[in-house]
């Protein structure tokens, strides 16, 4: 009889299903850098947009904050749309928005048209290509490894900062921002060429070994969204994204101009920033290391206390604007931007298992994009009222430990 345990046995797939499962963790990647890098590159068309219209910070901000507010609230219909369709309607419509609302956006005259189409369309596309449908495709294929499956697919936020901040600088210095806008639109577009090509009926349907598991051990709990909704769990995971994401963001969207601000070039500025991406992808597996040797509860706390310093670091860089300072701030706050996202969808998925879970998680991940929105655009509000980055900046630290209390207090997530 053959006495391969369980996690020896799900370690050694056939190879055929392996190749393919690493395709698909390529392709999530890939999705998962398009759409975060293209939603993080406003960070730097703000400053000329602000001077080519003359618009105050909140103003601009706004755009920034109606992307994420789409993809929050857009979150639920997306995993409905996957549930119901599969991953190649989802995917297919995701690249399309983005590729549109780039080229509308290179032609816009009023503050409006940036809304609808770098703002709402944006966010929508985002979350199309994002880690909703990205988290249920890979459950499929790695089972009780998605942890790690989704730590390097969050890792690919910072690679997609990495690569299209200082592309997009580029592309400004050269095109100026319409002409950036347009060059970002005609490349997504023709991605939906070699997408439509790919074999998605085979990427849908999983490892038939994961998914045989998946019915033996993983039982469907009859877990519905009403259900959900009523367990203090979906509340507790909602404001952990909630809070977190309105402390990250309040700093995040403005941290390009505070760096020019503090007297950086705007392509050090930018290319600094795009550093985050490096650190990220350490900063996620490190944490997600540490999830299987100290636990998650722990792990998680620590990221916390790591991007608590980190916006220290940031608050110190005004009175000392030196590389080390940007270095050590880059490697804290960047290393942990979406670093405890892996654990907390594995935590999602695992607690509301079920048919209904990509409805279920999408749902959740609303208080992600609500958060995003409040905190870019308060953060903005913040900037132009005080004319100073000091209340920002405690503004952000308050919510980051907010967003930590669930994982202290909640039973749910203290196990």
């Amino acid at each position: 009889m053959d006495q391969t345990s369980p996690r020896e046995e799900t370690l050694t797939l056939p190879q055929k299903p392996a190749r393919i499962a690493m395709v698909v963790l390529a392709l999530c990647f890939a999705q998962a850098v398009l759409g975060r890098g293209l939603s993080e590159s406003f960070t730097v068309f703000l400053k000329p947009i602000s001077a080519n219209f003359g618009w105050d910070r909140a103003a601009v901000v706004s755009v920034y904050s109606l992307t994420w507010l789409a993809s929050g609230l857009t979150a639920p219909v997306v995993g409905r749309v996957f549930d119901r369709s599969g991953p190649r309607a989802v995917y297919s419509l995701g690249i399309f928005l983005l590729g549109a609302a780039f080229l509308i956006a290179a032609y816009a005259q009023q503050l409006w048209q940036l809304q609808l189409s770098i703002g709402l369309c944006v966010g929508f596309g985002a979350a199309l290509i994002g880690n909703v449908p990205n988290s249920i495709l890979l459950g499929r294929w790695f089972g009780p490894r998605l942890p790690t499956a989704m730590a390097v697919v969050y890792s690919a936020m910072g690679a997609g900062v990495l690569i299209l901040l200082p592309a997009s600088q580029l592309l400004i210095d050269h095109l100026g921002w319409r002409g950036a806008y347009r060059t970002f639109g005609v490349i997504v577009l023709a991605l939906l060429v070699p997408l439509s090509l790919l074999p998605w009926r085979r990427f849908a349907a999983g490892s038939a070994h994961v998914m045989k598991k998946v019915e033996n051990d993983h039982v469907d709990e009859g877990w519905t969204l009403s259900s959900a909704m009523r367990h203090h769990a979906f509340w507790a995971l909602f404001s952990t994204f909630f809070f977190t994401a309105v402390g990250m963001y309040a700093i995040s969207a403005q941290i390009v101009a505070y760096l020019i601000d503090a007297g950086f070039p705007p392509l050090q500025a930018a290319t600094a920033w795009g550093f985050s991406g490096v650190v990220l992808l350490f900063g996620m597996l490190g944490v997600t290391s540490l999830d299987g040797l100290i636990g998650r509860r722990p792990s998680v706390l620590i990221s916390y206390a790591i991007s608590i310093l980190g916006i220290v670091l940031l608050w110190l860089i005004q009175f000392y604007p030196n590389y080390w300072l940007l270095t050590a701030f880059v490697i804290t706050f960047g290393s942990m931007i979406g670093s405890r996202g892996p654990l907390i969808t594995a935590t999602a998925i695992k607690f509301f298992r079920g048919k209904r879970v990509g409805t279920i998680f999408g749902t959740i991940s609303i208080g992600s994009g609500l958060g995003s929105a409040l905190g870019s655009w308060s953060g903005g509000l913040l900037h132009d009222f005080t004319h100073s980055y000091n209340q920002l900046i405690v503004f952000s630290l308050i919510n980051v430990v907010l967003g930590m209390l669930p994982f202290l207090v909640v039973p749910a997530l203290r196990r």
